[in-house]
């Protein structure tokens, strides 16, 4: 495959992981009583309607040039958490950080379904250009789906991290969400590095291959 098919490639994939996981977060709030993104037209895989400019075209592109490797993501799908409501096989937990896991366990869905074809490659006697492509795939969304658990506002594991957290942890709620953007740059710069070996770990658990 050329370096343009490649690069055309990458990025239809990443355009396609990313609106699947925001459609996600969406899908599952209205689930829960929360018609906000279906009234703003974001439940829909049409990716005209979930596009960023910079986190959709901006960032994938620089990514591309300078390590060879695409990574970005959508426009958040809106919602209101005072619209959810608690089915009562909830329990504890918060409608709230269902709506945040929803997207990141789509990608992990994702990842699962075209992991299982590679595994059984020979067996459904798919041709090695799809399984070029389903490779790409498969590290993509673990690698999405592993920066958006990471427990910092405003990524998704940090609804997550708040359900879970004891009521007198409030304070601590307040200050990531006052600094979590903060946090996060730091992460990012300095140990965002964790986020690969872990994406190549479930890679090879997944479909039996080095990544």
């Amino acid at each position: 495959m050329n370096q343009a098919l490649e690069f055309i490639f990458q990025i239809l994939i990443l355009i396609f992981s990313v609106v699947i996981h925001e459609v996600s977060h969406g899908a599952t709030a209205y689930a829960m009583g929360d018609s906000t993104a279906k009234d703003e037209g974001r439940l829909t895989l049409n990716p005209v309607n979930h596009l960023d400019p910079f986190g959709s075209v901006i960032l994938p592109v620089l990514t591309y040039l300078v390590g060879g490797f695409i990574f970005g993501w959508a426009k958040p799908v809106p919602y209101n958490p005072y619209n959810l409501k608690r089915p009562r096989w909830l329990g504890r937990i918060s409608p709230d950080s269902l709506v945040g896991a929803a997207g990141p366990s789509a990608n992990i869905l994702i990842a699962l379904f075209f992991g299982v074809l590679i595994r059984f490659a020979g067996v459904f006697s798919l041709p090695p250009q799809f399984l070029q492509i389903a490779i790409f795939i498969v590290f993509l969304n673990l690698i999405l789906a592993i920066f958006n658990l990471i427990p910092i506002p405003p990524l998704d594991g940090s609804k997550v991290l708040f359900a879970l957290l004891p009521a007198r942890a409030h304070e601590l709620e307040i200050f990531f969400e006052r600094y979590g953007i903060f946090i996060l740059l730091i992460f990012i710069f300095f140990l965002s590095g964790i986020i690969l070996p872990i994406a190549a770990f479930l890679f090879r658990l997944i479909t039996g291959l080095s990544f």
